[in-house]
């Protein structure tokens, strides 16, 4: 059974950095993409940047020049280096997958860190 476990969370003050690391573990054949979302209290679940296998990515406007997703495929990892974080980059993060395994391609969610910005 495949399941992405999440760490990296936490408060940091405006201004400040965190990486956030998702990884893969079960029966893995192959990962097409990977990919980071958030959801702020009251709000819907937002894409924040993908990855796709062949290593092209994609950002929110919002996090564009701040934020960098980057995936180590040996390893069925993938990361979100956040800078210069802001106030309202506060919400609970998502990593997803699209892996295939034994029961062929199916889309993958991590339990969600919790992201705090404030002073």
């Amino acid at each position: 059974q495949v399941q992405l476990v999440e760490s990296g969370g936490g408060l940091v003050q405006p201004g400040g950095s965190l990486r956030l690391s998702c990884a893969a573990t079960g029966t893995i054949f192959s990962i097409y993409n990977m990919g980071w979302y958030r959801q702020a209290p009251g709000k819907q679940r937002e894409l924040v940047a993908f990855i796709i296998s062949g290593g092209s990515t994609n950002y929110a406007d919002s996090v564009k020049g701040r934020f960098t997703i980057s995936g180590d495929n040996a390893r069925n990892t993938v990361y979100l280096h956040a800078n210069s974080l802001k106030p309202e980059d506060t919400a609970v993060y998502y990593c997803m997958m699209i892996i295939v395994g034994p029961s062929g391609r199916d889309n993958y969610w991590g339990q969600g860190t919790q992201v705090t910005v404030s002073s």
